[in-house]
């Protein structure tokens, strides 16, 4: 079994659900530590994105020349499908505490009812989460010729560490 950056943590939270400070102080532990490559070298790496859960993975966006601003290293959670890709929310475009909230609200979907398990998972659709308003700007589309790696997965009782991750990756500017 592969071992996760964030296993120690996860350990730490013992299945419970944490306050928002707690994770921000969890992940401030580990933030030096942690980069873009040292993820994607975990061995966790799969070839299209879990759904149901989040996703890191490396990314170079079609219409770059266009966009005022774009993550080449995005945190989705995957809604639905789309011609040569997929479309999901790309947590990054939300300063850390919004995109805990987001989290929090999207925990609301899930198929074991709010247990905080590696094996549980979001239930999410474009249709369910259209209104909330903290998704609506952070809804993106991504197309597999322009993924430039694997797919790391994040599971369920890693999602609330990874949207503290410093490792959102824009060019060009940033959305807030």
């Amino acid at each position: 079994m592969a071992v996760s950056i964030l296993d120690t943590l996860v350990d730490k939270a013992d299945g419970a659900q944490k306050s928002a400070s707690w994770y921000r102080r969890a992940v401030g532990s580990i933030a030096d530590r942690i980069t873009a490559r040292k993820l994607i070298n975990q061995n966790k790496l799969i070839g299209r994105p879990s759904v149901g859960r989040l996703n890191l993975f490396v990314y170079d966006p079609k219409y770059k020349q266009v966009l005022p601003y774009y993550d080449i290293f995005p945190l989705v959670l995957p809604l639905e499908t789309i011609k040569g890709g997929f479309a999901g929310i790309n947590f990054h475009y939300l300063p850390p505490n919004q995109r805990f909230t987001l989290l929090t609200q999207l925990q609301t979907f899930n198929v074991q009812g709010g247990k905080v398990s590696s094996g549980n998972r979001f239930d999410v659709s474009y249709n369910r989460i259209k209104k909330l308003p903290l998704a609506k700007g952070c809804i993106k589309k991504y197309l597999y010729g322009h993924m430039r790696s694997q797919f790391l997965k994040i599971d369920y009782d890693e999602a609330a560490l990874a949207v503290y991750l410093p490792i959102a990756q824009f060019k060009k500017g940033r959305p807030y």
